[in-house]
């Protein structure tokens, strides 16, 4: 009597999936159930948001982060990645940005005399389309690289 064996092949994994893969294996992904999205791993949908063109989903991706318990060097790579997200889709607007903290941004555009709106934020909780008052946010410096508007 001959046994037959047959050979199942999985799918291959996407190359997000093999990328997350990776992220969990550097910084870890031991979140408590029910599994949320891993820091690393946001960053990493906002960057794939972004390469495909959907800078204000990427920007909202910024905005659900979560920037308590995790390392500086995870808030910087944080920070610079939503600057230069920032940068690309608010660079003709004049914005502002504000950071009160490590791992902590808001964007801001002008809409009134003293008046400034949040267009995105990055571990804070104000909504977009929040309207604050300038002379109470210290340390406003413009998007642009060069300080121009």
């Amino acid at each position: 009597m001959t046994a037959t064996t047959t050979t199942a092949i999985a799918p291959r994994p996407t190359l997000e999936e093999l990328v997350d893969r990776l992220i969990d294996a550097i910084f870890g992904d031991d979140t408590p159930t029910p599994p949320r999205t891993s820091f690393a791993r946001g960053i990493h949908e906002a960057r794939r948001l972004r390469r495909s063109g959907d800078l204000d989903g990427a920007l909202a991706v910024f905005a659900g982060l979560e920037t308590a318990g995790v390392t500086d060097g995870e808030r910087r790579w944080a920070y610079a990645e939503f600057l230069e997200l920032a940068r690309r889709r608010f660079r003709d607007d004049g914005a502002l940005v504000y950071s009160p903290g490590s791992g902590r941004a808001a964007l801001l555009t002008p809409c009134g005399e003293g008046t400034l709106e949040v267009c995105a934020v990055l571990g804070m909780r104000w909504p977009a389309g929040k309207v604050v008052s300038q002379r109470s946010l210290r340390g406003l410096k413009p998007l642009a690289k060069d300080g121009s508007p």
